[in-house]
């Protein structure tokens, strides 16, 4: 396999299958505080503003205190909120309880990382200044199930089914099972932007040039069968 020398390059290759329309996202947990970034100076309602962040141009860190603001990115990401805060967590939960958009029984299911970061790292993909933990792709479906399709073949698919809310759950769950489609929440939407005809797809970084080379097969043989499944309508179709 051909490794691109950099992440730059890999996010032109999987950009140029994929017409992305937006920045591709990478986020590091790390267990130290990384030289030469800067730290995030100021407040987001939730851990998923970042995502919006980097995808914008930004390239920063952020300390656990930075995600006190979402109760639900604080739990995906296993960051205990400071004891003033704490009960914010029960306060949020009960209130989607209430509404119906979740079930207390559903909670234990939802995807955690493994271990508190020290500090996550946001950045543009082609500018990321450390090995991404994982990437995020917004895209259109048509993108998401090229993406979908050359992680099967690259043999990085978590085989797990789209997941819908939180959002957020995505990251820990693409680092324990492989690549993610995640179908967003509406949280995410208002926080992030991300468009009624947008998703999600997640992968560990060290999946990606595997991903992008199986994106060369994978555009060439969907050219190929579009082609063959137009030919067969245009014979086949009665109406």
């Amino acid at each position: 396999m051909t490794i691109p020398a950099n992440w730059d390059e890999l996010e032109k290759r999987i950009g140029a299958a994929v017409k992305l329309t937006r920045r591709a996202v990478a986020v590091t947990f790390l267990e130290e505080i990384p030289a030469n970034v800067e730290k995030f100076d100021g407040s987001e309602p939730s851990s998923c503003s970042f995502w919006r962040l980097a995808a914008a141009g930004g390239v920063f860190y952020t300390l656990p205190e930075n995600h006190f603001n979402c109760a639900v990115g604080a739990y995906t990401h296993n960051i205990a909120l400071s004891p003033e805060r704490e009960k914010e967590t029960g306060e949020t939960l009960k209130f989607m309880f209430d509404l119906g958009y979740v079930k207390p029984e559903e909670v234990p299911q939802i995807p955690r990382l493994a271990k508190t970061p020290v500090a996550i790292v946001y950045a543009p993909l082609d500018e990321t200044p450390v090995r991404p933990s994982v990437v995020l792709f917004a895209c259109k479906p048509i993108g998401a199930m090229l993406l979908s399709e050359a992680a099967h073949r690259a043999g990085v698919s978590s085989g797990a089914p789209a997941l819908g809310r939180p959002t957020c759950m995505a990251l820990p769950a693409s680092l324990q099972m492989g690549a993610i489609l995640s179908l967003g929440c509406i949280g995410n939407r208002v926080y992030t932007g991300l468009g009624e005809d947008e998703m999600y797809f997640v992968l560990r970084g060290q999946d990606l040039a595997a991903v992008a080379e199986a994106l060369g097969t994978i555009t060439s043989a969907n050219t190929a069968l579009r082609q063959y499944a137009q030919g067969r309508r245009a014979e086949l179709a009665s109406i």
